[in-house]
């Protein structure tokens, strides 16, 4: 996939009627040149709204002290899936006939429905590819802003975080279902992996707005969410698995632990070796980008091999960053990614939120009513089972606890793969699913003001202030 995004990239900033084709090659529907312009035209038409709707939720949302991060989420639900159907995905409820976008462009190029909905599904991969790579960066520049050393001296810590809060809402998930709720074993062992993960991309970004990234608590959570990440896509293994065989492949279990394993301390090594070499090639360098350039063809090679390896990409990224942030010029490199992160966060965060469906918190709607109360329980025990982690952490003095274990809360996009593998193999029953996106809405927009609540006023066990 990171190949083809280079690619893709690429064209499009050499030439950019050469995206045109390229799009167009993806929907044998769309493949005329009034259609790829028209391609274009909705993809740039997505990107005023996602733009305008990060910056006015952004903006609004520091106005009333909460952090910016929860107003780009609250953004895409208005323009998404939930309101305004500006940026909708057809991988959702809502296909081309639903997005507003798509209308206006099949009445500005006088098309049918078939080739209207061949533009939309076109336009809706290049946004999601577009936050996919934002979400690259975001980790990029999370790696780069911690600390190897800090996360080093927390790892221990970070790994009891990390499986606690797993295997405590999942447990507690799974039995509780089978056992109030009399849900079938597979279904509830599906909805109890779904509790397990942890949207690495909406804590570290809190974290990173609070300044409090590089605290012992925010190096903590990172650290945590990282390996959460690691053990969700071993626990993703294990229920598909269980949901397409009924059986666990013993490989599907254990080529994750060792290939994540090898993976990250390969990085580390990595980066003792690296370092000089890349300042070296940065200097010798002489036209525009020639720091920058050369860290995000490392941060991509980086995404790349963890992809090839059937890890996650954004686990290559952060390791590229952790890598480049032992170089000298951290601190020039930090400054000159900045702007990019801002041009490409955005998309990813309020992609997140458009394709947020509200619909399925509408209590008038019979249909969705086994599903509340069922999501009432899922939501205490993804809140529950992620608090009481930061109580798991030792040897710490002066330690915030409730930071800690809020900021492993959000299950963000993590949680709908779940629901949506979940779905596709018809292993969950609609109330069941409808309960899975419940508890993955309300833990992801709770966690960044309960997180800001925490730094501001939480105080460790002894009375004292958390270090920030």
């Amino acid at each position: 996939m990171i190949p083809n995004l280079l690619s893709w990239l690429g064209g499009a900033i050499a030439s950019p009627p050469a995206l045109l084709p390229l799009l167009a090659e993806a929907a044998p529907e769309a493949a005329s040149a009034e259609d790829g312009s028209l391609i274009l035209a909705g993809v740039l038409l997505s990107l005023i709204a996602i733009y305008l709707a990060s910056k006015v939720g952004g903006e609004l949302s520091k106005a009333v002290d909460l952090p910016p991060v929860l107003g780009e989420l609250v953004g895409g639900v208005l323009i998404g899936a939930s309101a305004l159907h500006l940026l909708v995905f057809p991988e959702g409820s809502l296909g081309a006939s639903d997005s507003l976008i798509a209308a206006a462009l099949q009445k500005l190029g006088n098309l049918s429905p078939e080739a209207t909905a061949g533009i939309f599904g076109v336009q809706s991969e290049a946004i999601s590819i577009l936050a996919e790579l934002g979400v690259i960066v975001l980790l990029f520049e999370i790696g780069l802003e911690s600390d190897l050393r800090e996360l080093k001296k927390v790892g221990i810590q970070a790994a009891v975080v990390a499986v606690v809060g797993v295997a405590a809402p999942f447990a507690a998930g799974t039995i509780g279902l089978m056992t109030f709720f009399h849900v079938a074993a597979i279904p509830a062992i599906f909805a109890g992996a779904a509790l397990t993960a942890t949207s690495i991309g909406i804590t570290s970004k809190v974290l990173s707005e609070l300044g409090v990234l590089k605290s012992r608590e925010g190096q903590i959570i990172v650290g945590a969410a990282v390996i959460d990440d690691v053990l969700g896509i071993i626990v993703l293994a294990v229920v598909a698995s269980l949901a397409k065989t009924g059986e666990v492949n013993v490989s599907s279990v254990l080529y994750p632990i060792v290939g994540a394993t090898a993976f990250t301390l390969g990085a580390i090594l990595l980066g003792q070796f690296f370092n000089k070499g890349f300042v070296a090639i940065a200097e010798r360098l002489q036209t525009r980008g020639n720091l920058v350039i050369p860290a995000f063809v490392f941060a991509f090679a980086m995404a790349f091999l963890a992809n090839a390896i059937h890890l996650e990409a954004i686990l290559g990224a952060f390791a590229a960053g952790l890598v480049l942030d032992e170089t000298d010029k951290r601190k020039e490199l930090d400054q000159q990614v900045m702007p990019i992160a801002d041009l490409l966060v955005p998309i990813f965060f309020v992609s997140v939120g458009a394709k947020t469906d509200l619909g399925v918190l509408n209590p008038f709607n019979a249909e969705n009513r086994e599903g509340l109360i069922v999501a009432t329980f899922l939501i205490l025990v993804a809140i529950i089972g992620k608090v009481i982690t930061g109580w798991t952490v030792f040897g710490q003095e002066n330690i915030n606890r409730p930071a800690i274990g809020i900021g492993m809360i959000p299950r963000g996009e993590v949680g709908l793969v779940f629901a949506g593998i979940g779905s596709a193999s018809g292993v969950l029953s609609k109330p069941l699913e409808a309960a899975i996106i419940t508890m993955v809405i309300l833990t992801t927009f709770v966690a960044p003001p309960l997180l800001r609540w925490a730094f501001q006023t939480g105080k460790p066990a002894d009375g004292k202030p958390a270090e920030t």
